[in-house]
This record gives structure tokens, sequence and C-alpha cells, in this order.
């Protein structure tokens, strides 16, 4: 994309944010925002078309870290991946910016979950233009979500566990095959791999979280993203709102988990890396259950996190699950 002045540059900004309706600003009456936005859009593109510049090969873009991370071990080193939000960030509620933009406009196939996940999505890929778009969850037939304000709608999180992870590589490699027909061995080779990766990991999980006596595997987290792990191996699960998007913290919503916490003696709870802990640390000093730490849901870990990919994210939270539960078990009998 390239600006000829600064007249298509104050239409660009102004036609991206009254599509997004982030807000009700015109740069042209404000030189020092403009200004700002411009150098935020220029820095933060320069690194991303450096790559675009070295490498000839078709570009994707993910929604999030995570699917960025399953997509570049499909893709091996035929396809360029990147994940247009950052390590750390909110998924559900993200708002897009111009460079966001800007990249996806260069980008060959856009990657998302669906299931309402991205609740901005639709309309970033239609500003983006006729990019081709793949929705890793289509076809999957989506646990839904039980009571409170998002009762019946699907719950999204269905990489969280790893059989549901295989229905997300089959759809991958339709759309890379699709994308660059000549790469099919190669995809469809890692693909088998990654698939007898998750199998494997299936096979820890279970051997695992076999050793928590069911009266005690109820796993008690922010969000309820862990919906599909805990009906996949056993566990019940109850969470302070239901997904990210409501995440408005209420008295109700405390007080209930409070109590059913201390009905079913739930020795340990957790919360998410994307959100703030703070009202579940309160939830832990009101019930008497301990806070276990937290969870890699929405985004990886840094490189030197615990969770810089998918299988370091589940065996991270495997790992606190286990240490947390077990731990309240030995405290409790």
């Amino acid at each position: 994309m390239i600006f000829t002045n600064s007249n298509s540059l104050f239409s660009f900004f102004n036609d991206f944010f009254s599509k997004f309706n982030l807000m009700d600003f015109n740069f042209k009456k404000n030189n020092l925002a403009f200004v700002f936005f411009t150098f935020l859009l220029l820095s933060s593109c320069s690194s991303f078309k450096q790559d675009i510049d070295k490498k000839e090969k078709p570009l994707v873009l993910t929604t999030f870290t995570i699917l960025a991370d399953i997509a570049r071990n499909i893709a091996g080193d035929r396809l360029l991946v990147h994940s247009i939000t950052k390590v750390g960030a909110e998924v559900h509620g993200y708002q897009p910016t111009p460079s966001d933009l800007v990249k996806a406009s260069k980008a060959d196939l856009i990657v998302e979950n669906g299931l309402g996940l991205e609740l901005w999505a639709r309309k970033f890929t239609k500003s983006a233009g006729n990019v081709p778009t793949i929705v890793l969850s289509e076809g999957m037939k989506p646990l839904l979500i039980e009571g409170d304000s998002y009762a019946g709608k699907p719950n999204p999180h269905a990489w969280m566990s790893p059989l549901r992870t295989i229905h997300y590589i089959d759809n991958l490699v339709e759309g890379f095959i699709e994308l660059d027909p000549s790469g099919r061995k190669i995809y469809m080779r890692n693909a088998i791999s990654y698939k007898a990766r998750l199998l494997e990991l299936d096979k820890e999980l279970r051997r695992t979280l076999s050793k928590i006596p069911i009266n005690k595997k109820v796993l008690v987290t922010c969000e309820g993203a862990f919906s599909y792990l805990t009906h996949d191996y056993g566990m019940d699960e109850a969470y302070l709102w239901p997904v990210n998007a409501e995440s408005q913290v209420t008295p109700k919503r405390m007080l209930n988990l409070i109590n059913v916490i201390k009905e079913r003696k739930i020795p340990t709870i957790f919360c998410e890396s994307t959100v703030s802990a703070k009202a579940q640390i309160e939830v832990a000093r009101s019930s008497g259950a301990a806070f276990g730490g937290t969870f890699y849901v929405d985004s990886l870990s840094s490189k030197d996190g615990p969770a810089p990919t998918l299988f370091d994210l589940q065996r991270h939270n495997l790992r606190l699950i286990q240490k947390g539960l077990e731990s309240g078990i030995s405290q409790n009998q």
C-alpha cells in the first residue's frame, strides 16, 4: 500500500477508524494525532515489510498466536506465517490497528478460529479486500456454553483439546493445498507428523488426569475456556465468566463461584494469562481455596516463557492442574 500524499493518509485513517467504529475522530483537525498514528503505522509495518520483501512465499495471516504456531508446523518452509495479534493479546475483543489492515491487504490467506471467538474478524477481513479466508472450526460440532449470558452459544476454545485440534489440521491442510497445490505432499506429511504428536499428548493428558480422584476433578478458571478439555477428559468446570468478551466481574458471579468451590471442596483455582487475576485471587481468599497460577489459553507466551508453542502450553497447564489438585487432595485428606 503506497500513500502518495498527506491527503491519502488522512483518508486512510479516517476510513479505517470509521469502518471499525474505534473512535469518532477527524485526523485533519489534529495534526499531532495524525503524525502519531502515521509513525505507529510505519514503524509497526517496517519489520513485517522486510520479511515480505525478502521472501517470495505466500503470506498466511492467523488471527492469534496459537493458530500461527499450528500453521507454521503444517506449512514448513513453504509459507510465511504471521499472527495478527501479538503474544499476550486478548483475542476476543481485539481492535485491529491500521498496520494490521496493511498486513492483511498483502496476505494470500487469512486463518480464523471461528465459533464466535474473533468478534472483529468478519469486518476486518472484509476491509482487507479480496483475501481468501479459512475457518478452522468449520464442520466441527461445538460444545455449547451452559448458563450465564452466553448460554446456548458455541464455546470457541476447541484447540484446548488435542483430539479437537486434529479437526483444525484437516481444514488447514485443505486450505494450504488450495493456496499452494505444489506443496501438497509436504503439507500432508507435516500434518501426519503433527497429528501423531497430538495423539501422544492426548495419552499424556489421560494418563496424568486419571490419577486425580473423580470427586476432585473440577477445574475452576476465570474464563470458561476449558470446556473441551474437561469434557474430553472426564472433568467438571466452573468459571467466573463464560468468555472473555463478557468478562465483567459481578458480585453475583463471584458469589456463585465461591459457593461451588466450597460445596465441591475444590482445593485450587486458576486464571488465564490474557486477563487480570485480581478477582479470582479474591475468590480464592473468600472460598478458602489456593490460587494455583496462570494458564495459557488464548495466547502463547514469549519464546522464553512457559508456553511458546501449543504443546508447551498444554503441558504447562497440565503441570499446574496436577500440582494444584493433587496438592489440594493431600492437604484435605
